[in-house]
């Protein structure tokens, strides 16, 4: 939809403006949610270069989005390299 098009719309039907406020602001967190899903850890764009990219990370990456009970910090490696 131009631009042109929801100013219009908007001064005719006031209303009308939350809604368009809350369309942009779900259409941008969703945009901003797929971008990071896309550049997270476990997604491996490229095969012959780097065929395990969660490898490259170590024990204190804070893989989740929200960590509630978890300092990423103190962790330390358990187990063998590869």
């Amino acid at each position: 939809m131009p631009i042109r098009t929801v100013i219009t719309h908007a001064k005719k039907h006031p209303g009308l403006i939350p809604q368009f406020f809350f369309l942009v602001v779900g259409m941008t967190g969703a945009s901003c949610y797929l971008i990071r899903l896309a550049k997270g850890p476990h997604v491996s764009w490229n095969r012959k270069n780097n065929p395990e990219p969660w490898n490259t990370y170590g024990p204190n990456y804070q893989y989740k989005l929200v960590a509630v009970n978890t300092d990423y910090k103190a962790l330390k490696k358990e187990g063998p390299d590869f």
